[in-house]
């Protein structure tokens, strides 16, 4: 199975959807809720996910070598079955 990677922030609805996501379905996922980080761990994460997502917006799921901005379960699926 491809190692699945969530920056997500703690307040964010469509984060904890994603979360639910990978939960519901027992797929292991390691994920970061960056707005709980303390500052300079914040500042350099903040600036991996725009290097990885090219913005700041999230959540941010790499899946293998795929990257989705923003829920979207449809590309979440075949990033997994890829």
């Amino acid at each position: 199975m491809k190692k699945v990677m969530l920056y997500a922030l703690s307040t964010c609805p469509f984060c904890k959807m994603a979360k639910k996501f990978f939960e519901s379905r027992n797929i292991p996922f390691d994920s970061v809720d960056v707005d709980l980080l303390e500052k300079e761990e914040k500042e350099k994460t903040v600036q991996k996910v725009q290097e990885i997502s090219g913005r700041r917006a999230f959540p941010v799921i790499v899946i293998g070598e795929t990257i989705i901005v923003g829920y979207d379960e449809l590309r979440i699926k075949e990033a997994l079955e890829e």
